[in-house]
């Protein structure tokens, strides 16, 4: 048979299944093959929000989408190009949320179109008729006929069967693919491993025989060395880094993979994974060992913040450093659990009740989420604050290739932020213009302090007089002032004024970037600019602002339409475009949706060219 070869710059795939059935495990293999070919990379992953979804349904699709090419890649793209699904369900799915491109090309298991319900069968039919019709390719393959020639049940199996056939497709290295296999399957015994290989190599051979199309995607140049992992196992080694000893936590998730990485390879670097029985217990243990002076964070996601909130008050009350990080997923309650969400911005600020200073960093792509767990240690200690490190579901589960963290010895690991106590120290010697104070540790000083959760003295006593609460009140915000005074402003992504300015924090950075050199490379007047620092914000701002005739800020959160004649004055802002139009006055619009997934370039960048009034 002859086969048509392309060579293309990038490819989207996605390998869709009813959960349990493994498409996730072959889409993780095949995205470490990728990694490993030099192939730029982001991965997302496709999670049911039921632990035991009813099966052959829409709601039980489970699965990953790949984007992978010759170049770096900073997001999980547009439409997809290729989906391999295992019935005509997870099909449906892809089609409902308008993932796939016109021209797609659908490899289904055709065991469906001889399943014994007419319904199943007519309903099969019409999906593949659709894609036809709209412009697509329909590849009909025996997927389980052809697993059962080598194992006795097809689930899981079928799943290696796929994979060796999309290793024909996209010319992937077969000797490696196996060793990605050899490696996935390691702990099982040895008959699993020698199936998995076989069903491995039989996909591979039928689509040689069957198939007549394969794509080329050639890996990056690049010369320096280069590593792939998702957001969660970064946070996880960015701890490392950043010499926390203890990470103490309560399953949610998507979180739960932050501990689940670090269990197993803490204890070689002299900490340990404390899995406390509830969320308040996780934070009070990471509150007490970070106030006996052993560095340690908590990790959770929105429900489990709401949960913290009185510990949190604690920690800046009693001025004892603390990281919090939040994964953050759909709400409000326990809303989406497995979808992406930028909505705990504002309570991640202000949801303590009192008045409660407190810093809020977000990570904005997997090299950040190992980055800023060291920015966070430092500055908890250095300012003896609270500090909320925000992620999202987006980033927790999506693999990246990115350049090794070239690492200096000093931020490897720091010792506690102590210093030297004398007699006389006191427990809140705050200095009159920055709030700072020098940290006692129990056991260590010389001088004995006071710890309270009360209103309290420089020498922590307990105080309710108003001079006494008006200065420990002032102290702690000044800390945030003496932070923001010590920050750069923000680099712009583009040019130094024009038309548009976008702005945005979190997962959506790449998204927003590749849209912006879109319009740019058309001519438009825009520029984007990325928020790490978000309380307190960076400096800056409103200069930068007004070099723009526009601001319009994009997030994955909620915000009501600026058409919607029913809201009238009353309308709801993006979350950013709340706290960006309170800080600097600048009428600061906002696109945002809560569509329980990544924005894609080509809706931001239509959004914007609506927002610029169409040409250049």
């Amino acid at each position: 048979m002859a086969i048509h070869k392309q060579s293309v710059k990038e490819h989207i795939l996605e390998i869709v299944s009813d959960a349990g059935e493994g498409a996730q495990k072959a889409g993780e293999v095949f995205a470490k093959t990728a990694a490993r070919m030099g192939n730029g990379l982001w991965t997302e992953a496709i999670i049911p929000a039921e632990i035991q979804p009813p099966a052959h349904g829409v709601r039980s699709s489970s699965g990953i989408r790949i984007r992978f090419g010759s170049d770096f890649v900073s997001n999980g793209g547009d439409l997809t190009n290729l989906a391999l699904v295992f019935n005509e369900m997870s099909l449906l799915s892809r089609l409902q949320i308008g993932s796939l491109a016109d021209d797609v090309i659908v490899i289904i298991d055709d065991i469906w179109s001889k399943d014994p319900s007419r319904e199943i069968r007519e309903h099969y039919r019409e999906l593949l008729d659709g894609i036809r019709q709209r412009g697509g390719r329909v590849v009909e393959v025996p997927l389980q006929e052809e697993t059962l020639k080598i194992v006795e049940e097809p689930n899981p199996g079928k799943n290696m069967f796929a994979l060796g056939l999309l290793g024909f497709v996209y010319e992937r290295n077969q000797k490696l693919l196996a060793a990605v296999v050899s490696e996935a399957f390691q702990a099982k015994p040895a008959e699993v491993l020698r199936s998995n290989l076989k069903l491995l190599d039989a996909g591979y051979q039928w689509a040689k025989v069957h198939l007549d199309f394969q794509f080329e995607v050639p890996g990056m140049q690049s010369r320096k060395p280069m590593l792939a992992m998702n957001g969660n196992q970064a946070l996880a080694l960015g701890s490392i880094a950043a010499g926390f000893e203890l990470c103490s936590m309560y399953p949610i998730t998507p979180a739960t993979s932050v501990s689940q990485y670090l269990a197993a390879i803490f204890e070689e670097f002299g900490g340990f994974v404390h899995q406390a029985e509830d969320e308040l217990a996780a934070i009070g243990v990471a509150l007490g060992a970070n106030f006996a002076g052993k560095p340690a964070f908590t990790v959770t996601s929105g429900p489990g913040m709401a949960l913290k909130t009185e510990f949190m008050g604690l920690a800046v009350m009693t001025e004892i450093p603390l990281v919090v990080i939040d994964v953050q997923r759909g709400g409000p309650s326990t809303g989406l659990p497995t979808k992406v969400e930028q909505g705990d911005l504002l309570s991640s600020i202000f949801a303590t009740p009192g008045d409660a200073p407190k810093v809020v960093l977000a990570a904005s792509s997997i090299g950040d989420c190992f980055k800023l767990m060291q920015t966070a240690r430092r500055i908890a200690e250095d300012f003896r604050m609270l500090v909320i490190l925000l992620s999202d579901a987006n980033l927790a589960s999506g693999v990246q290739l990115f350049e090794r963290p070239e690492l200096m010895l000093d931020e490897i690991a720091r010792p506690m932020s102590a210093g030297t106590s004398h007699k006389g120290d006191l427990a809140y010697d705050w200095q009159e213009e920055t709030g700072l104070s020098k940290r006692l540790i129990p056991g260590r000083s010389k001088e004995v302090g006071m710890t309270s959760s009360l209103n309290h003295s420089p020498a922590g006593l307990v105080r309710s007089d108003t001079e006494s609460n008006e200065l420990a009140h002032r102290m702690r915000s000044h800390k945030l002032a003496a932070l923001q005074q010590a920050l750069k402003p923000p680099a712009l992504h583009g040019a130094e004024q024009g038309e548009l300015l976008v702005v945005g924090w979190g997962s959506t950075r790449g998204a927003i970037e590749e849209a912006v050199d879109r319009l740019r490379a058309a001519g438009q007047r825009v520029s984007s600019l990325h928020l790490v620092f978000l309380n307190p914000l960076p400096p800056g701002l409103k200069e930068i602002f007004g070099r723009f005739k526009q601001v319009m800020c994009v997030e994955i959160n909620y915000a009501d339409a600026a058409d919607d004649a029913f809201v009238g004055e009353g309308r709801r802002y993006s979350q950013l475009a709340f706290l960006l139009r309170a800080q600097t006055l600048v009428d600061v619009d906002c696109f945002a949706r809560v569509c329980g997934r990544a924005l894609r370039p080509m809706e931001i960048a239509e959004v914007l060219e609506k927002k610029l009034g169409g040409s250049p």
